[in-house]
């Protein structure tokens, strides 16, 4: 093992599962994973059909010989490597219906995973993917990247330090408009799987963008959700799946919570945005401006914080999640960074056999993980009840 006084003296070696022509999310995690130049990118398999795998290995430097064409071969050939070769981690960017065959062999191979959301297909495959982390030891992280913004953790670090008082509301939503029409009918690649429920899952709208919004308030809070009511819609005529949807949430301290979702408001790209209302304050943060956050307060000047990791209003978390001065914008490909950033500090202290937290980690985790497939079960359960209320505690979540 190539150690040094408890750090490793190298880069981590990844592999990349999806990502192949046409795909997005996969770039995304191949530039997130090396931006802070920890890790390096070493394999793949990079698509389902063989031909397209091998020929989308040079776009992302894989070298042909491991250019894989499954994740059986993946496994099988990194595992008959020395260990000095072999990878350390695999990530997942492939539909949702093949999350958990990739993933539950990558843990069982020892390999650390860091998956896309939803994590797998439906609720079942996710409690069998907790326990299969459980026995593994393995570090497994879910692509939430939201969360790794620095004002997302600023945030976060406010609220649970008690500066908004008690949190009573909570309204997180995620608007879109790119499936106004049925774009899956013209075998557009994003839209056909994701609107088709034997590879997207029960959900359509609610599993692909809802849990975003939905894991963000958990993240930022820490409140714990108790019961669920929801009404989810199909106004594409002929789709398969919810292209919109609105859910209420009652928090185990009394307060309440909203999560909207949609996929066909005219004129709305990625805009993800959360306020928070407690006792003593609140706050708002808007995905689509990441560097400006506001915190209300009655009698004073609303306030607007930005990402200043040099400001004496930034607190430790906030701060941490930050790569540049003032003034020069950090989003996207950033965030994401920061699910691998905080994930590898993991993945170093079980390679050089330090302990290291499994549960309640900065980023988000398999019981995250878990809890989203949960949100999606319950959504759907009681959308198909007209709406009716329904347990939301996950017993396995973080807190």
């Amino acid at each position: 093992m190539e150690t040094t006084n408890g750090s490793l003296n190298r880069k981590l070696r990844m592999a990349l599962v999806g990502g192949g022509q046409g795909s997005f999310i996969g770039r995304v995690h191949a530039t997130a994973a090396v931006l802070d130049n920890r890790a390096t990118l070493v394999a793949g398999a990079l698509s389902s059909n063989a031909e397209r795998a091998k020929a989308s290995a040079p776009a992302y430097d894989i070298a042909e010989s491991r250019a894989y064409t499954s994740i059986t071969d993946l496994i099988d050939s990194e595992k008959a490597l020395p260990e000095d070769q072999r990878i350390d981690f695999i990530s997942v960017a492939t539909p949702n219906h093949t999350h958990f065959e990739i993933a539950k062999a990558a843990v069982e191979a020892g390999f650390n995973v860091i998956c896309d959301k939803p994590m797998t297909f439906d609720m079942a495959q996710a409690e069998d993917l907790v326990k299969a982390v459980e026995g593994s030891g393995v570090v497994f992280a879910v692509s939430h990247n939201y969360t790794g913004y620095p004002l997302v953790r600023q945030a976060r670090e406010m609220i649970l330090s008690g500066e908004l008082g008690e949190i009573q509301a909570v309204r997180s939503n995620y608007i879109q408009g790119w499936l106004r029409t049925r774009l899956e009918a013209e075998e557009q690649k994003q839209a056909a799987w994701r609107t088709d429920p034997t590879k997207s899952g029960a959900a359509g709208a609610f599993g692909d963008i809802a849990t975003h919004a939905y894991n963000l308030g958990r993240y930022m809070t820490g409140l714990i959700p108790e019961e669920i009511s929801c009404n989810l819609k199909i106004f594409a005529e002929g789709r398969l799946l919810d292209d919109y949807g609105h859910a209420v949430i009652r928090y185990e301290n009394g307060g309440l919570g909203t999560v909207t979702a949609s996929q066909i408001s005219h004129g709305r790209e990625n805009d993800l945005f959360i306020e928070v209302d407690g006792t003593k304050g609140a706050l708002q943060w808007r995905q689509e401006e990441p560097n400006a956050m506001i915190v209300r307060k009655n009698g004073s000047p609303h306030q607007i914080y930005t990402r200043d990791p040099n400001a004496p209003f930034m607190n430790g978390m906030g701060a941490s999640a930050c790569r540049l001065p003032s003034g020069h914008p950090e989003a996207f490909f950033e965030a994401f960074a920061n699910v691998y950033r905080f994930a590898y500090d993991a993945m170093i202290a079980r390679a050089t056999g330090e302990t290291f937290e499994k549960k309640d980690t900065i980023y988000p985790n398999v019981y995250d993980g878990a809890e989203g497939m949960y949100f999606i079960q319950q959504c759907v359960a009681s959308s198909s009840e007209n709406g009716a209320w329904l347990p939301m505690k996950y017993s396995g979540a973080r807190c």
